[in-house]
């Protein structure tokens, strides 16, 4: 079932591609249903759902069989069921991986299909996420993840499979900054675009409107992005999980070094807390929204004591909504 026909919007994929969709899970009965709701609506008909599970001890895999046929169990992190998914079990000319707390919009997968059909050069695309939730501090994040898309921070999310195959997909012993190590081996092979959220109208309900509009955010007109569902965000929650995953960037500095022109900027202290909030103009939202910008200022600040206080190496762990900021 779509709520939104292909045939009502301006989007004009040239072909009628396959598109793969990983789902990466793990005990996340909570979300998924919504998650997968939103595949399943999506406008573009060419598509195939995959549920990647890490041993869920609740309804996850039940549920994750209400939507598709194609659930597996894959560890023992999330770099190992992203690559079975989008390497191994996907089929598609196409491919893109989301989290279980997000929502796509009703338009995304045909915008994203079209991007990469009209510009052959390109093998990926970073996708915009908007933050859901009403709380001051899940508008904060919002706020803060807008000045992201497109940076060097930001990391492609919707890909030609065969570029992903090419580089083998995720390294599975980089367990943070994996997806600046993937952007940065596609970038061998072509250009990562950002996907233009260009509006589109359309008279037709989309049923997760609501869903939406409950968690802050009007989701009129249509845009192609993902919402991320950020609702029952918690500060020391967020903090702790920084600062357990900063660990490891360590080794994805390592594998690059440190001069690297994208790594000096990802982690340096200058970039993150000033130019990557002002390049490009993007200094003027700061003035428009002082109190937002002062609330993401002091997160940034509160990130970079969890990054200064990083333990030096930690083993790997399975994310799960109990640890996912």
């Amino acid at each position: 079932m779509r709520s939104i026909e292909l045939a009502e919007t301006n989007i004009k994929p040239l072909k009628n591609d396959l598109v793969s969709v990983v789902v990466t899970t793990k005990n996340e009965e909570a979300n998924l249903a919504t998650c997968l709701e939103s595949l399943r609506l999506q406008s573009w008909p060419h598509l195939e759902i995959l549920v990647v599970d890490n041993g869920s001890t609740d309804a996850t895999p039940s549920i994750a069989r209400r939507y598709t046929g194609l659930v597996f169990d894959k560890g023992p992190e999330r770099s190992a069921q992203r690559n079975f998914g989008l390497l191994e079990a996907a089929q598609g000319e196409f491919a893109m991986f989301v989290d279980a707390d997000m929502v796509a919009s009703p338009i995304l997968v045909a915008s994203c299909v079209a991007a990469l059909r009209a510009d052959p050069a390109s093998v990926a695309l970073h996708v915009g996420e908007v933050v859901l939730g009403a709380s001051w501090w899940s508008r904060v994040r919002r706020f803060e993840r807008d000045f992201y898309d497109g940076t060097v921070v930001d990391g492609a999310r919707f890909f030609r499979r065969g570029a992903l195959l090419s580089v083998g997909g995720f390294d599975a012993s980089i367990w943070a900054g994996e997806d600046w190590d993937l952007d940065k081996r596609l970038k061998r092979l072509g250009s990562i675009r950002t996907l233009d959220r260009n509006p589109v109208e359309s008279t037709t309900s989309w049923p997760l409107e609501p869903f939406i509009q409950e968690r802050g955010v009007a989701p009129r007109p249509l845009r192609p992005v993902l919402y991320h569902n950020e609702s029952g965000f918690r500060l020391g929650r967020y903090l702790a999980k920084k600062k357990y995953y900063a660990g490891s960037l360590d080794d994805y500095a390592a594998k690059w070094g440190r001069n690297d022109r994208d790594v000096a900027r990802q982690l340096s202290p200058v970039y993150r807390l000033w130019t990557v909030f002002v390049e490009g103009g993007r200094w003027r939202r700061l003035l428009r929204h002082p109190l937002l910008a002062a609330g993401m200022y002091l997160l940034r600040v509160l990130v970079g004591f969890a990054w200064i206080t990083r333990p030096r190496k930690n083993p790997p762990i399975a994310e799960t909504p109990s640890n996912r900021g």
